[in-house]
């Protein structure tokens, strides 16, 4: 797997607050720019489609509010990653979800954290959603 370098930097902040501040202020200029208000990100690796961002937020809901953090501090270098990766990422095919496809690009932020990027790409309406973000484990 090739691994994208970010131009960016891990979100500022050591409060859930502070950090749910800064990529909320990241996701709302995206939004104030897309049409409808429905927020989307062009991406690079899949020809200028839109990637939508709207079911990260909804996932992230399920989450419990330390691991929300952990994986917001990533969001702008996520948006970084898939406006800009062209490198080619790790595609998972579930055989109890025919139409569904799971993306997984991997990248390392400005100053050297690593994580990986999860794009939900449905085959029939190929509409692709922006899924998660987390810290890559290293060992």
């Amino acid at each position: 797997m090739q691994i994208y370098t970010s131009r960016y930097g891990r979100l500022p902040g050591s409060s859930y607050i502070e950090v749910t501040a800064a990529a909320r202020r990241e996701y709302h200029a995206i939004q104030k720019r897309s049409p409808r208000r429905i927020p989307y990100v062009r991406s690079s690796y899949f020809t200028k489609d839109k990637v939508f961002l709207n079911t990260f937020w909804d996932h992230l809901k399920q989450k419990h509010p330390a691991d929300q953090m952990r994986r917001l501090k990533f969001y702008a270098a996520a948006i970084d990653l898939i406006r800009n990766s062209q490198e080619s990422p790790d595609t998972i095919f579930a055989k109890d979800d025919l139409i569904h496809l799971l993306h997984r690009f991997y990248g390392v932020t400005r100053d050297g954290h690593h994580f990986y990027v999860q794009i939900k790409h449905n085959k029939r309406t190929n509409r692709k959603d922006f899924l998660s973000v987390f810290p890559a484990k290293r060992s």
